[in-house]
């Protein structure tokens, strides 16, 4: 049995759209009709499982939505089946609705919700999986459900925060960059060719300059060429386990970006446990999926010895302390968890202590930038207007 789309109209020729299931879009009519509708239109809704219907996954705000309705449906004690109906409804995107209509049928066929998911690696990530597979297992789906959209829509808000903080360095250095693309390569020869007609002896910073601006006139379109060659070039480097694992030990190691990434994967890591732990998801299958989320290599290789020791029947704060890589706090707080049996809510205090952390960095990093970037580009102007006024100063001079 499969999912169709319909358009019809009733009696009064008012129109009525839905979603019904049926063997073939036939047999789909046939039911209309029988309800006292006349068919407009009949669509199959494709499964975006197995069959390939999908080749992009969901937008985390579509994700966060279809999660928080679907728990407030099944929460209300609707079955699962009719929530996904419910939701497919509802919802206006034709992705989303391929996605629960392909979900939908899997569960008519005798899948679980978790096996269902499964089917859709690229809409549903493993932590979505464990936290559906556990609420499944405990019989308290509607509970993982909501706590699921609250994580989702803490981790949007994070990236969130952390692209608007780095918007405004962005686009001060891109105008930065045509600003003095511009002046080096129309403004400036147009002032500076009238000093090459005087044939005087000009200032060492104008030569440089007018050098500059002839290199930038003959080779920038090649310029431009060679740096998006080697962007591409040190990207697939950066592909090999090597070479980003030494990139990602230095940028670690940075003063202020440094910690503000550790903070970032850190609170993503302690977020992700929390809610698998008090999901009642056993540690090293949360540990696993946690790794996943993490960016940062040395943090993963981090995660992965302790792994290793909390499978030798070593305590996670230990295992994690061992490690290096992770802030002493977390290690406090898990250590203290373990110890008085709340380590889910530990936690999630150090996730909330990172998160904080985050936007502490972040400021810092925006506050730090925002007046280099403007000495920066006042000093390039400088240099610019000095090359021009030397030789100006210098007629002045030879004038008197």
């Amino acid at each position: 049995m499969a999912s169709f789309r319909y358009l019809a109209q009733d009696a009064a020729g008012r129109e009525v759209k839905g979603m019904g299931d049926a063997d073939s879009a036939r047999a789909m009519r046939a039911q209309l009709r029988e309800r006292g509708l006349w068919p407009v239109e009949v669509k199959p809704v494709l499964a975006g499982g197995g069959q390939g219907g999908l080749r992009r996954g969901l937008s985390t705000a579509e994700l966060v939505l279809l999660t928080r309705q679907l728990a407030t449906l099944v929460s209300a004690g609707l079955p699962l089946e009719r929530a996904l109906a419910a939701v497919t409804e509802q919802s206006e995107q034709a992705r989303t609705r391929q996605v629960l209509a392909a979900l939908r049928d899997d569960i008519l066929a005798g899948k679980s919700f978790a096996q269902a998911l499964a089917g859709m690696p690229r809409v549903f990530g493993a932590l979505y999986l464990a936290l559906v597979e556990a609420g499944e297992r405990s019989g308290h789906l509607d509970l993982v459900l909501a706590r699921l959209a609250d994580y989702l829509e803490y981790s949007q808000a994070t990236r969130q925060k952390v692209l608007l903080a780095l918007a405004y360095p962005a686009v001060v250095s891109l105008v930065a960059l045509l600003v003095v693309s511009g002046l080096m390569t129309y403004v400036v020869p147009q002032v500076v060719g009238v000093f090459r007609d005087t044939h005087q002896t000009l200032p060492w910073l104008t030569r440089a300059l007018m050098a500059c601006s002839d290199f930038l006139r003959q080779w920038g379109l090649a310029l431009l060429l060679g740096l998006l060659l080697s962007g591409a070039a040190a990207r697939r480097v950066l592909a090999r386990p090597g070479p980003r694992l030494r990139l990602h030990r230095r940028l670690l190691a940075l003063p202020v970006l440094g910690r503000l990434l550790r903070a970032l994967n850190t609170a993503r890591m302690a977020s992700t446990l929390a809610i698998l732990v008090s999901s009642g998801v056993p540690l090293l299958t949360a540990m696993e999926t946690a790794r996943s989320l993490l960016g940062m290599v040395p943090m993963r290789d981090g995660l992965d010895e302790a792994m290793v020791r909390v499978r030798e029947g070593s305590s996670l704060g230990r295992a994690l302390g061992s490690s290096k890589q992770f802030p002493p706090v977390l290690i406090h707080l898990i250590g203290s968890g373990e110890a008085s049996g709340t380590l889910a809510t530990m936690l999630e205090r150090a996730a909330a202590q990172q998160q904080q952390e985050v936007e502490r960095r972040l400021a810092t990093l925006t506050t730090l930038m925002e007046p280099l970037l403007i000495l920066l580009m006042g000093g390039v102007v400088m240099v610019i207007v000095l090359a021009i006024m030397l030789p100006i100063l210098d007629m002045n001079q030879m004038v008197r």
